[in-house]
Formats: C-alpha cells, structure tokens, sequence
C-alpha cells in the first residue's frame, strides 16, 4: 500500500456498509475520484495501519469496530489489551477496522458519521441527500 500522502483522495470501502456507501457518494457528488480500497478484501499493511491511525489523531482501539462478534471472541473489550494487540487483531480480521476511512490532502479521518468526510474535501457540495433520505449539509463557516 502506498505512503499516506495521496495525490487523489483515498477511502477505506465497505460496499456492504451504508456509513461507507454514503461517504463514497459523498465524495462523488462533490466531484472526487477516490482510490476505492475494500479494505476487506485488500487490508492495509500494519505499517500503513500504524500510519493511518497517527495521521487520523486517534488510537486503535477507537478506530476497533467492536459490533463484530470476534470482537467478543478475543476479549478485545478487555482494558488491559495493549494497542499492539488491537492492531494485530485488526491485520488478522480486517472487519475489526471500522469504516469508512478517508484520506486526503487535508487529512485522514473515520467518517462516522459521513458527514464527516466534508471537512476532508477540496470542494464539498453544499448539501447531500443519504440513502434513507436524511439531507445532510455541509457548513462552510
């Protein structure tokens, strides 16, 4: 996987996720051609992942998506497991990494909601329309 400093826009895809499907549209509408990586079925290295949470400011365990039930079969909830251990968890059950991740020139964040990926684009629109027909609008102030 390539170093963080993308010369387009890059998202970590769930097709199967809504948040993600949103996201992406998102980022369509507003006139970006991302890297659509399905992080599912092509997960980033530990190295990149390390990369990636340092540039989104937050740690592992926030970036652990902990609905998913092998989650509970590695006791990864368990406050004494170290990041290390949450990290290594993800590379081995890239569903454990939540999503969507996007990456841009203005930064990294998980866009929960996906809203969020606004603030991440050159040029968002001024306002989007989810699946379930929540219209969502981007702040410019």
């Amino acid at each position: 996987m390539k170093a963080l400093n993308p010369l387009k826009s890059l998202i970590f895809h769930n097709p199967n996720c809504g948040t993600s499907r949103n996201t992406l549209a998102i980022m369509k509408a507003s006139g970006e051609e991302p890297e659509v990586v399905e992080y599912l079925n092509t997960p980033p290295t530990r190295d990149y992942l390390v990369e990636l949470l340092a540039k989104m400011k937050i740690s592992p365990r926030e970036l652990l998506r902990s609905k998913e039930p092998i989650n509970n079969e590695l006791g990864l909830d368990n406050s004494n497991v170290s990041d290390d251990d949450i990290i290594d968890a993800m590379i081995a059950h890239p569903i454990l990494i939540n999503r969507p991740i996007v990456v841009t020139d203005k930064g990294a964040a998980l866009c929960r909601p996906s809203e969020r990926v606004f603030a991440l684009l050159e040029n968002p629109v001024s306002s989007f329309t989810k699946e379930d027909g929540e219209v969502v609008y981007h702040d410019k102030g």
